[in-house]
C-alpha cells in the first residue's frame, strides 16, 4: 500500500515554536523544520511540501518575504502557506491573505484548530487535484474523437471558446460558462465508436451509413457515463444533444426548444459557425458574411433564436478567437 502521509514545513525562528507544532502534528504528518526565511526556501524548492506553517517576525527574511518569494516561482507558487504569527491585526491578517497565503493563526496556538485548519486546507488541496485531474481526462478524450476525424484541434479550441463567449453573453455566470469551455470538446467523442468507412468517407453517405453516424451523439453519452460532477454532467448533455434543433428536426431524440439543454443549444451554434468557415477536405471554408446570414436564416429553425441574439451581440470577440487559432 503506498504511503500517502502529507509533509509539512514548519518554519518559526523560535525552537520552542517549533517543538509545540511538533506536538500537536508529528503523529499525522511528516515535518520539516526551518527557523529562518533563507532555509525554509531550500526546504519548499527541494522537497516541495504539502504545506506550509510560516512565522511571520523573524530575523533576516520575515515570513511575508518569504511567502511573497514562494508565490512567485512557478514550482512552489501552488503550495498553500498558513500565517502562524503573534501579530493578531486585522492589517497583518490582510497583508497575509494579500500575498497569498490561505489561512492565518495567531499564537499562542490551539491544538485543535491547527490541526482543523491544517486538515481543512489539505482537503482542499486534494479536491484541487481531482478537478485538474478530471479536466484533464475529458481533454483527453476530446483529443481521441479528434484522430478519428477530420477535424482539427483547433477547431476544438475555437468552437469552446465561442461556446463560452456566447454563454457570456446570453447571462450565464463565469463558473458556468467555463465549465462550457471546458465540457464542449467533448461533444464529438461519440465518433470514436463509429467506423472510419463512413466517418472518412469523402462523399455524402447513404440512407444506412447516416443512420449509423447518426449513433454518434448516444456513444458520446455513454462514453461518458453519469459521473455526477459537474463538468463531466455538462459533457455527456453536449455530446448527447448537440445535434438537436429548435424546431424538432434534429437527433438523436428530436428535443424541441428549451426541452434541449441549453448547454447542448450554445455548442451547436458555435460548432455550426466554426465548421461553416473552416475548410475541410470536402469543402471551402465560408465567407463570414455568408456563414452569419445562414446562421441568422436558422434561428428558430436549427438554433435558440435568443442564443443567436447573443451570438451576433459577441460576434466581434469570436471573431477575434478565430483569427488567434487558424487552421495552419
Amino acid at each position: 500500500m503506498l504511503n500517502d502521509t502529507k509533509t509539512l514545513l514548519l518554519v518559526d525562528d523560535e525552537p520552542a515554536n517549533l517543538q509545540v507544532l511538533r506536538n500537536i502534528l508529528s503523529d499525522q504528518y511528516r515535518l520539516l523544520f526551518a527557523k529562518d526565511g533563507e532555509r525554509a526556501l531550500e526546504l519548499a524548492r527541494s522537497e516541495k511540501p504539502n504545506l506550509i506553517l510560516l512565522d511571520v517576525m523573524m530575523p533576516g527574511m520575515s515570513g511575508y518575504t518569504v511567502c511573497e518569494t514562494l508565490k512567485a516561482e512557478s514550482r512552489t507558487s501552488t503550495i498553500p502557506i498558513i500565517f502562524v504569527t503573534a501579530l493578531s491585526g486585522s492589517d497583518d491578517e490582510t497583508r497575509g491573505f494579500e500575498l497569498g497565503a490561505v489561512d492565518y493563526i495567531t499564537k499562542p496556538v490551539n491544538a485543535a484548530i491547527v490541526r482543523a485548519r491544517v486538515k481543512t486546507h489539505l482537503s482542499l488541496v486534494r479536491m484541487d487535484e481531482l478537478v485538474k485531474t478530471r479536466l484533464a481526462v475529458v481533454q483527453r478524450l476530446g483529443r481521441a474523437a479528434e484522430y478519428k476525424d477530420n477535424e482539427t484541434g483547433l477547431h476544438v479550441i475555437r468552437m469552446s471558446h465561442f461556446s463560452r463567449l456566447i454563454a457570456l453573453q446570453a447571462g450565464f455566470g463565469e463558473t458556468w460558462s467555463d465549465t462550457l469551455l471546458n465540457a464542449a470538446p467533448m461533444h464529438d467523442v461519440g465518433k470514436i465508436g463509429i467506423p472510419d468507412a463512413i466517418l472518412q468517407k469523402p462523399g455524402k453517405l447513404d440512407a444506412d451509413e447516416w443512420a449509423v453516424m447518426q449513433t454518434h451523439p448516444t456513444i458520446g453519452a455513454e462514453i461518458i457515463g453519469d459521473d455526477g460532477s459537474s463538468l463531466l454532467d455538462m459533457a455527456r448533455e453536449v455530446a448527447l444533444n448537440h445535434h438537436e434543433k429548435w424546431d424538432g428536426s434534429g437527433y438523436p431524440k428530436g428535443l424541441k426548444g428549451t426541452d434541449i439543454p441549453v448547454s447542448a443549444r450554445i455548442v451547436a451554434l458555435a460548432d455550426v459557425f466554426d465548421a461553416l468557415t473552416s475548410e475541410r477536405p470536402y469543402k471551402s471554408a465560408w465567407p463570414i458574411d455568408k456563414a452569419t446570414r445562414l446562421i441568422r436564416e436558422q434561428a428558430g429553425k436549427h438554433f435558440d433564436p435568443d442564443l443567436v441574439e447573443a451570438f451576433f451581440q459577441c460576434l466581434p470577440d469570436i471573431l477575434k478567437i478565430r483569427a488567434q487559432w487558424q487552421d495552419a
